[in-house]
């Protein structure tokens, strides 16, 4: 179980990441290679990626490398996910690179108390190794999240729209509870029942920094030592949520169905985000209307829908907002931040 303890300080000190991190979507994104768990909803992109692995010649570093260091076990070593890597893929690698040779040696020995390290893997504690191993997470990162980049940030920004909602509505103390299915929140503690392992997370007044990841499925997690910043990531999918499942983003034939004054007008709506019985009275159509219209910008690939409460909240991906500027419509933003 993981029970995080948090003071009154810690609940104002709460925040949901910006964007989404690089490096936590890398070490999820192994672990979806190996778990059977989930695969179903990642099935094409585990099809694809496999491909452009060995398209790359990435294979052997996936097995002798990655695997083995990012292993679908109770534990894989912190210093892979700096907080650094929120501004960026280049500047969590050169965090990384940066990491104290002391940390990493420690780290890798707390990893083989879970699994067998590869004696060639402990060449990474030091400074030509991490650098071998920084060029690893990059090619792989260009191989297999790169190409989902639009896709992974319009789930992270739609998750990010719902959190903001719930906040406005009911305070962190909503957010906390609904935050997944797989916590609970009973004040002061939120608590993880099922967590692989036994940690008590005092937040001390530092706050709480909530990550969305694309690439997370069940638990969300959290960092093993307690002194580093406090960082929870949670899974934006879910299947109690099918609707933000990921699917096929659309056709030639689809995009053409998006023709007519009242798409672009709900396509215009959901671009600060909105409920459909919003995007039916911005259209002026009913909410059967509306629901038929933004499941066509759905499957074209410019609406997100995902549940909030007893509503479903639309927002656009990245490829609705590029339609809207490129039509010359004024795309328009929030100023809620979590």
């Amino acid at each position: 179980m993981l029970r995080i303890h948090f003071t009154d300080a810690d609940l104002v000190r709460t925040k949901v990441a910006a964007t989404s991190d690089p490096l936590w979507e890398v070490v999820c994104s192994l672990h979806r290679l190996q778990a059977r768990r989930g695969r179903w909803a990642f099935a094409g992109w585990h099809r694809d990626s496999r491909e452009r692995l060995r398209e790359r010649g990435l294979e052997r570093v996936l097995r002798r490398m990655l695997v083995p260091l990012v292993p679908y076990a109770a534990y894989f070593p912190d210093f892979l996910t700096p907080p650094e890597a929120g501004e960026g893929i280049a500047g969590g690698l050169e965090a990384l690179l940066d990491v104290p040779q002391t940390r990493v040696e420690a780290e890798l020995r707390t990893l083989a108390t879970v699994r067998a390290v590869p004696p060639e893997l402990r060449r990474i504690a030091g400074r030509e190794g991490r650098r071998e191993l920084t060029r690893a997470i990059r090619g792989y990162h260009d191989a297999v999240i790169a190409p989902y980049e639009d896709r992974v940030l319009a789930q992270v920004e739609a998750d990010r729209a719902a959190r903001a909602r719930t906040w406005l509505d009911g305070g962190m103390d909503a957010l906390l509870a609904t935050l997944s299915p797989w916590l609970v929140w009973d004040p002061p503690v939120l608590s993880i029942p099922r967590y692989p392992a036994v940690q008590d997370l005092h937040l001390g007044g530092r706050g709480l920094l909530l990550v969305p990841v694309y690439f997370s499925w069940g638990n969300p997690v959290t960092l093993a030592d307690p002194g580093l910043t406090p960082v929870l990531t949670y899974p934006v999918l879910s299947e109690q949520d099918p609707a933000g499942l990921p699917g096929d983003l659309g056709s030639g034939a689809a995009l053409s169905a998006l023709l007519g004054g009242t798409r672009a007008e709900v396509l215009r709506t959901a671009s600060a985000g909105a409920t459909t019985g919003e995007l039916a009275r911005a259209a002026g159509v009913s909410a059967s209307a509306a629901s038929q219209h933004t499941g066509a910008l759905r499957n074209a690939g410019l609406l997100i829908s995902r549940r909030h409460g007893q509503r479903v909240l639309h927002s656009l991906t990245p490829a609705g907002a590029a339609l809207l500027r490129a039509s010359g419509a004024r795309v328009r933003t929030s100023a809620i931040e979590v």
